[in-house]
Formats: C-alpha cells, sequence, structure tokens
C-alpha cells in the first residue's frame, strides 16, 4: 500500500444545483456559504487541501462538506439539528432489555471477527437484529446500559459457558 489517499470530489452539479450554489454565495448564514464555496471549489476539481487552505479550515471540514453534498444533495447546505437525539426515540422498553441478553453472548455468535464487546460492536449487532430502527453511536449505546443500571466495561466472551 502506498499511503497515498485518492482525492475526493463531489458527484457531478445539475445546472440547478450549480445555480443554488451559486445563490448560496450571497447567503447571510456562514455555514451556507461555506459549503456552497466548498462545493463549488471541489466541482472545478480544486482538491480538499487547497480548498482548505483558501478557505481558512481544516481539511476535515471540507472532506465533510463534499461527503455531505454526495449524500444529501443540497440538502447539505443547511446545518442539521444539533439537539441531541433521545435514546428513547430508538430504544424503547423491549429494545432496551435485549442488550443485557447481547452482553451474555459472543460477539462471535453473531458473525463478527472479535470476541470482545465493544459499544460501537453493540451499535451495530443491535441494529442488525433489529433492535434499533438505525445505526446508533456506541454512545447511546453506553447511555441506554447506564439507564438500565448495568455497569459497562469491554467484555470478553470467549470464557463464557
Amino acid at each position: 500500500m502506498s499511503g497515498i489517499k485518492t482525492p475526493v470530489y463531489v458527484r457531478p452539479l445539475t445546472d440547478a444545483e450549480r445555480q443554488v450554489l451559486e445563490a448560496g454565495l450571497r447567503s447571510s448564514d456562514a455555514f451556507t456559504l461555506r459549503r456552497c464555496q466548498i462545493v463549488l471549489s471541489t466541482a472545478s476539481g480544486k482538491r480538499a487541501p487547497h480548498i482548505a487552505k483558501e478557505l481558512h479550515c481544516d481539511a476535515d471540514t471540507v472532506l465533510n462538506a463534499i461527503h455531505a453534498f454526495n449524500a444529501r444533495g443540497l440538502d447539505a447546505l443547511t446545518r442539521e439539528s444539533s439537539r441531541p437525539h433521545k435514546t428513547a426515540d430508538v430504544f424503547d422498553a423491549e429494545s432496551s432489555e435485549g442488550l443485557p441478553i447481547l452482553l451474555h453472548q459472543s460477539p462471535r455468535q453473531f458473525g463478527k471477527d472479535s470476541s470482545v464487546w465493544t459499544l460501537d460492536l453493540l451499535a451495530d449487532v443491535s441494529f442488525e437484529r433489529g433492535l434499533t430502527p438505525r445505526r446508533v453511536s456506541g454512545q447511546t449505546i453506553s447511555n441506554v446500559l447506564r439507564r438500565l443500571g448495568v455497569a459497562w466495561q469491554r467484555q470478553t466472551m470467549d470464557h463464557q459457558p
């Protein structure tokens, strides 16, 4: 492996998208303005590090904007809510009770390469098993376990009977 990263660009823009992006350059909202600058710059062939330097921001900011636009289109021009999602939105009483049951089994029983549960692995398996309607964060899993009174630590299950 050479260690050289492949440059990331936005997908080809439609004429309508380009018009909205150019209008966004006059936006009074700093987030929208910055996103429009990034998307138009990468659409013209500029690479993320160059755009970041030009706009005096972090390269991750540029990459996040590119990925967001590629995934959500023009919706990526407005900031999503930073309000924390409530664990009750994804874990009801029944699905919450399923978490401790998972902990008493090896991750290998669910086709995982690890014998150690991590919060992120629990989040993956919870989603795969239908305990949650979407993939949640490890922090959400931690919050649910705490609410249930389950003390969390990375748990190895290979030695279980």
